[in-house]
C-alpha cells in the first residue's frame, strides 16, 4: 500500500508488501525491501538501501546528508539490514565518503530521537534509548544496549553484551560484557543480567568478573593486568575476547576506567 499522498520518486525501488503512509517522502536513489513499514512524515534520502521487514515511525530521517565539514558533497550511502524497529524523530546519516556507508544491521532498535551520524557501524540486536546521540566513525558490536540520553563520542567502540546506563558521556571504548554508568562513565560491574539471558554458563560469568577484577581493580598498568589474566583466569572464548578488545583500545583511545 502506497499512499497517493506519499512523495515517492519513480526511481525509487520499492519491495513487496510495502506499506507508505501519507507525507513520506522517498528520494531516487532508494531501496526499501519488502514488508517494510513507513510512517507518515518519514524521509529515506538518497543513498539509502533497507533490507526487509523494518518498520520507521514517523518525521524520522534516513539517510541525511553527514553532519561534517569534510562531506563536499559524495555519493555515499546508508545500508539497513532487516527487521529494526526505529522510532520518532530518528536521524541516520549516510557516510562522509564516496563508496562508503553507514551501516545498521538486524533486528536492531532505535528509541524515539535517536541520532547515529556519519560513519557509524552498528551490528546486531542492539537498543538506543530514548535520546542517545552516537557520533561519527563509531563502532556498536551485537547485543549492546545504550540508555536513554547516552552519549557517545567520535571514534569510540562498543563493545557486544555491554550495557551503557543513561546519561553516559564518553569518547572511550567499552570492553565486552561489562556496565558503565555515571560522569565521568566508569566501570560499574559486568553486565550478569544479560548474560544470563543470553545463556552464559555461569562459571564463564565468574571468569569474567574475575579477568574484570584484574583490569580495574588491579592497582596495575593495562599491560601487567592482562599478563595476569593469562596466568590466574582459565582461558575460553570470552576471556580472549577481553584481552584482544582491551589490547586494540590502548593502542587507539584507551578503554574505560
Amino acid at each position: 500500500m502506497i499512499s497517493p499522498q506519499a512523495f515517492v520518486d519513480p526511481g525509487a525501488k520499492i519491495g513487496k508488501n510495502v506499506e507508505i503512509y501519507p507525507f513520506a517522502y522517498i528520494e531516487k536513489d532508494v531501496e526499501i525491501g519488502d514488508n517494510c513499514i513507513i510512517m507518515p512524515y518519514v524521509s529515506v534520502m538518497n543513498g539509502t538501501r533497507m533490507g526487509e521487514g523494518n518498520h520507521v515511525f514517523q518525521n524520522t530521517v534516513l539517510g541525511a546528508l553527514p553532519q561534517d565539514f569534510n562531506y563536499t558533497g559524495e555519493d555515499s550511502s546508508l545500508i539497513i539490514g532487516k527487521n529494526n524497529m526505529i522510532r520518532e524523530n530518528v536521524v541516520i546519516n549516510r557516510a562522509t565518503h564516496a563508496g562508503q556507508s553507514t551501516t545498521i544491521g538486524d533486528h536492531n532498535c532505535l528509541f524515539e530521537g535517536v541520532h547515529i551520524s556519519h560513519d557509524s557501524k552498528i551490528a546486531d540486536h542492539c537498543v538506543f534509548g530514548f535520546g542517545t546521540k552516537v557520533a561519527g566513525d563509531c563502532k556498536v558490536d551485537s547485543h549492546a544496549i545504550m540508555g536513554s540520553q547516552a552519549v557517545i563520542q567520535q571514534g569510540a567502540h562498543i563493545a557486544s553484551w555491554t550495557m551503557i546506563r543513561g546519561g553516559c558521556r564518553f569518547d572511550k571504548d567499552v570492553p565486552p560484557f561489562i556496565v558503565v554508568s555515571g560522569n565521568p562513565t566508569h566501570y560499574y560491574g559486568i553486565n550478569s543480567l544479560m548474560l544470563t539471558k543470553g545463556h552464559f554458563p555461569e562459571k564463564i560469568q565468574k571468569h569474567i568478573a574475575n579477568a574484570y577484577r584484574l583490569i580495574y581493580q588491579g592497582n596495575t598498568s593495562i599491560f601487567d593486568a592482562i599478563i595476569r589474566i593469562h596466568e590466574q583466569v582459565p582461558m575460553s572464548e570470552e576471556i580472549e575476547q577481553i584481552i584482544q578488545f582491551v589490547q586494540q583500545s590502548e593502542e587507539n583511545t584507551g578503554i574505560i576506567r
